[in-house]
């Protein structure tokens, strides 16, 4: 007998919920002009991204992060700076968008494996996510910054790395608090169970 994927009517409206927060999350400044670093605006993207790990699970999480990343791709002014379309892979943060689907799988599977519902859970797993996205964000601007812009001077990997501590701080206390509130989301997301066949 053919199987079929069943996906619930909460799962979906989730997904399409975390990619409009994620756009918005890339805008935020537009609503709230002072969350800027020498005039290099903060985003909520990677919050978001978390977010959704934690609270949709490894596989419907990466999933949400992947439509949000192909839209953009695809033209939607949905990154920061409303901006979108394929010359945003040339741009030296692009790194850290094409990672929010590692991110939000990586936070939803350690959440899965620990089986635990507890916030010290949720805290880590935010955390593990964070890590995943300064890792391949910091990479793809080293190279960008080197090999794609044409930097006549270049810029070193441990240079990339000092520019990026500056938002260390900040990224820590939305990532803390991504993983504070997760739980309780979470808890009442498991809770719905109106499936309906995809």
């Amino acid at each position: 007998m053919k199987s079929k994927s069943r996906y619930r009517t909460i799962d979906l409206t989730m997904i399409s919920m975390f990619v409009a927060l994620t756009a918005v999350g890339a805008n935020i400044t537009s609503f709230a002009p002072f969350l800027q670093i020498g005039g290099v605006p903060i985003t909520l993207q990677t919050f978001f991204a978390i977010l959704a790990g934690a609270i949709l699970g490894s596989r419907l999480g990466a999933i949400a992060m992947t439509v949000y990343v192909l839209l953009g791709l695809a033209g939607l002014p949905i990154f920061a700076g409303f901006k979108g379309g394929l010359a945003a892979v040339m741009s030296p943060t692009f790194g850290f968008i094409l990672s929010f689907i590692l991110v939000a799988y990586a936070t939803g599977k350690w959440i899965e494996w620990m089986k635990s519902t507890r916030i010290a859970t949720y805290v880590t797993a935010a955390f593990i996510g964070l890590i995943f996205n300064y890792v391949l964000g910091t990479g793809h601007m080293y190279l960008a910054l080197n090999f794609l812009a044409g930097d006549p001077e270049g810029i070193t990997y441990l240079h990339t790395w000092i520019i990026m501590a500056a938002y260390l701080p900040v990224d820590a206390l939305t990532i803390l608090a991504a993983g504070l509130v997760a739980p309780k989301i979470h808890h009442a997301y498991k809770r719905k169970d109106t499936p309906i066949a995809a």
